[in-house]
């Protein structure tokens, strides 16, 4: 059985049953046969050359991320006192947001005039 992440939650036998049986009784998305794999193409002898290139220009490698919706944030650098990181990163997900969030209030009473 494949290791799961922490805080993952198994379903019982009978969730599990249940959703087996939902997935086999889906007429729009069946489960391939050994024949589906035989027939199975790739996709750039399926799709003419501008869907295939639009296709693969969606195809991101594990842990790539994709570009901002809208571009508004800068990639940058910064250090900061070993008390600031860890009462941020106790936060949990998305500190560095808040130090964002806490910086642009910062500005909002210290912007030069």
């Amino acid at each position: 059985m494949p290791k799961l992440k922490s805080g993952t939650i198994r379903p019982s036998p009978q969730e599990d049953a249940a959703i087996n049986a939902g997935i086999a009784a889906d007429v729009y998305s069946p489960q391939w046969t050994e024949e589906d794999f035989l027939k199975a193409q790739p996709a750039k002898e399926v799709f003419d050359p501008v869907t295939f290139a639009a296709l693969a220009s969606l195809r991101k490698r594990p842990g790539e991320r994709g570009g901002q919706k809208a571009p508004t944030k800068q990639a940058t650098t910064i250090r900061l006192s070993p008390e600031v990181m860890e009462a941020f990163k106790a936060t949990g997900r998305g500190w560095q947001t808040r130090i964002d969030a806490a910086l642009k209030d910062w500005l909002k009473t210290h912007s030069p005039a």
